[in-house]
C-alpha cells in the first residue's frame, strides 16, 4: 500500500479522505506539480517549486509551505514508497468551505495532498521507433501557463489520441503550435531546433526549459519563435517532452510521416544529453 501526505499527516493512500466541499473537487480550484524522482532524488525540485509558487500566486492562493518544508514532505513521501524511480504528484487546493459558493472562503485553509507512483518512462522500443500523434484545435482556456487541476479540456484532447491509438494530441491555435495535451512540443527544421515562445497559451515546462539549456550548452542551433501548423507538418523531426516522457520522438502526425518516419538524429543526441544530465544530478549526484 503506497504512502501519501494529506494536510500534515503521512498515511496510506487508501485511508486518505477529503471533504466533498473541497474546492478542488467542486471547482477545480487548485494547483499541482508532477516531480520525477530518480534513485529517490527529486529532479529539478527548485524549478518545480518555483512554478508552483507562480501558479499559486496567480490563483491568489496562499502557498502553505516554504521551499524547505516542501522538500521535507516530498522526501518523506519518496522514502515511504517502494520504487527507486517515482513520479511525485503534489496538489494544493483552496480547501473546503461551509457551503458551495464561487467566492473564496474566508479564512482560506488550503488542502495539501501528495502521493507518488512508479515513474512511467518510455521504453526502449518507443525511443527506437518513435510514437504517433494526432492534432486538434486548442480550445482550452487562456491561462494555460498556470498548472491548475482544472484539466477537463486536456483530458478530452488526450482521449482523442488514446482512441486513435496514439501517444499525444498536438494542439494548434489560430494556425500556430501551442503544445501537446500533456506535453511540450519541439520541431526540427533544416537542423534547427524550434520551440514555441513562452506565453499564456502554453505551460512553461521544466523539461522544455532544460532542453533549451542543453541545446545552448552543446551548441545545437535553436530558435524560440512561433511555429506555424505548416512548419509542424513538414518538419524533419517532432518531439514531445515532459517530466515523464523526457524526450520522445513523434514519427507520424494524423497518419502522415514526419521526416522519413523514423526518430531523427537530433532527437537521439538530445535524449543522450538529457539522460547524462539527469543521471549526473540524481543517480550519481
Amino acid at each position: 500500500m503506497s504512502l501519501c501526505h494529506l494536510d500534515g499527516n503521512d498515511l496510506p493512500l487508501a485511508e486518505a479522505r477529503l471533504s466533498p466541499l473541497d474546492r478542488g473537487f467542486l471547482f477545480g480550484d487548485g494547483a499541482y506539480e508532477v516531480i520525477p524522482a530518480y534513485s529517490r532524488r527529486p529532479f529539478r525540485l527548485a524549478e518545480h517549486l518555483a512554478r508552483l509558487e507562480n501558479t499559486l500566486e496567480a490563483l491568489r492562493l496562499p502557498n502553505p509551505h516554504p521551499a524547505a518544508a516542501w522538500a521535507e514532505i516530498i522526501a518523506r513521501v519518496i522514502a515511504g514508497n517502494p520504487w527507486e524511480d517515482q513520479s511525485v504528484y503534489l496538489q494544493v487546493t483552496r480547501g473546503a468551505d461551509r457551503v458551495r459558493r464561487h467566492a473564496f472562503p474566508v479564512p482560506t485553509r488550503p488542502t495539501v495532498f501528495l502521493m507518488s507512483e512508479p515513474l512511467p518512462l518510455p521504453g526502449q522500443t518507443q525511443l527506437d521507433n518513435g510514437v504517433s500523434a494526432v492534432s486538434a484545435a486548442d480550445y482550452r482556456w487562456l491561462r494555460c501557463d498556470l498548472k491548475t487541476v482544472a484539466l477537463l479540456a486536456n483530458c478530452l484532447l488526450r482521449q482523442q489520441a488514446v482512441e486513435a491509438g496514439c501517444a499525444e494530441t498536438l494542439l494548434f491555435r489560430d494556425g500556430f503550435l501551442t503544445e501537446g495535451a500533456a506535453s511540450n512540443i519541439f520541431a526540427v527544421r533544416a537542423g534547427v531546433l524550434l520551440a514555441p515562445p513562452r506565453n499564456a497559451l502554453l505551460l512553461p515546462g521544466i523539461t522544455r526549459d532544460l532542453i533549451l539549456e542543453l541545446a545552448a550548452s552543446h551548441g545545437m542551433p535553436h530558435e524560440v519563435r512561433a511555429i506555424s501548423e505548416t512548419e509542424v507538418r513538414t518538419a524533419d523531426e517532432l518531439w514531445m517532452t515532459s517530466s515523464t516522457k523526457e524526450v520522445l520522438p513523434i514519427v507520424t502526425l494524423d497518419g502522415q510521416p514526419i521526416g522519413d518516419g523514423r526518430p531523427g538524429e537530433l532527437a537521439r543526441r538530445m535524449h543522450g544529453w538529457y539522460r547524462d544530465f539527469r543521471d549526473a544530478e540524481t543517480r550519481r549526484g
